[in-house]
């Protein structure tokens, strides 16, 4: 809701209610207050990618994925229906009720992603899968408990600032989808409110690359974050034994 709300105000006030920071902020923000909501119950799993990885891992049962994934699109289907309510007499005024997906007052990119006119699909795809790599690692890190994680009770804000940097950073080409529980949900919500079938047929079909790019851009993630850091994280034992204290094995 915050995001796609931010998004909204931008397009639908025609620069005089924010810019593309306010786009970035709004994201960041539902981040975090999306973790603080749900952390202590699910571990906060908002992103289908993320929680595929997580199974893939071992670090959550595959039984849990279903519900996990479902409970992921039905928020994100919903919050798409409540700020096309929200915002519906803008939407109109904005249109004149013609809701589009490409041209001069094109309002779809308000729920979901496309790329710009000048990005190729493989450039979209490596965009959507690096953006996707760094918030895997940057949550990994975020939370490495062998390393130099972020303070208890701070992660939630830091990963919302992850956000708002991939955001800064990696969201001209595509707009930083990172997460298909965020993209297509809203998409389908599009094409049964009025959009019609061309949110799927944009961008030389683009509506497939931030299913499928976040999914190995968060695999690759958790690759880069194995082979150089947590491999490299010694023990507590070993660094004792290291300084020449006394180690003690038991069975």
């Amino acid at each position: 809701v915050f995001g796609l709300s931010s998004v909204a105000q931008v397009v639908l006030g025609k620069g005089d209610f924010g810019q593309q920071l306010s786009i970035n902020l709004g994201f960041g923000i539902g981040v975090t207050l999306g973790i603080h909501a749900a952390g202590g119950i699910s571990g906060a799993h908002l992103n289908a990618a993320i929680t595929l990885t997580h199974c893939i891992l071992g670090n959550l049962p595959w039984r849990k994925f279903p519900a996990y994934v479902i409970g992921q699109f039905l928020g994100s289907f919903l919050a798409a229906a409540t700020v096309f309510g929200m915002y519906y007499d803008a939407l109109y005024d904005y249109t004149k009720g013609n809701f589009t997906v490409t041209g001069p007052t094109a309002t779809a990119s308000i729920f979901s992603t496309y790329p710009a006119p000048y990005v190729s699909l493989l450039g979209g795809f490596f965009t959507e899968f690096l953006a996707t790599a760094m918030l895997l690692l940057g949550i990994l890190i975020i939370h490495d408990e062998k390393n130099n994680g972020a303070l208890k009770g701070t992660q939630a804000l830091v990963t919302g600032i992850l956000v708002l940097g991939i955001g800064l950073g990696m969201g001209l080409n595509t707009g930083y989808a990172i997460n298909p529980s965020r993209d297509l949900p809203p998409r389908v919500f599009t094409a049964i409110a009025g959009w019609g079938t061309d949110v799927f047929t944009a961008g030389h079909h683009w509506w497939w690359v931030p299913v499928t790019a976040p999914i190995l851009g968060s695999l690759a993630g958790a690759l880069i974050h194995k082979l150089f850091i947590d491999f490299h994280n010694q023990p507590d034992l070993e660094i004792g034994n290291e300084k020449g204290q006394p180690v003690v094995e038991t069975s």
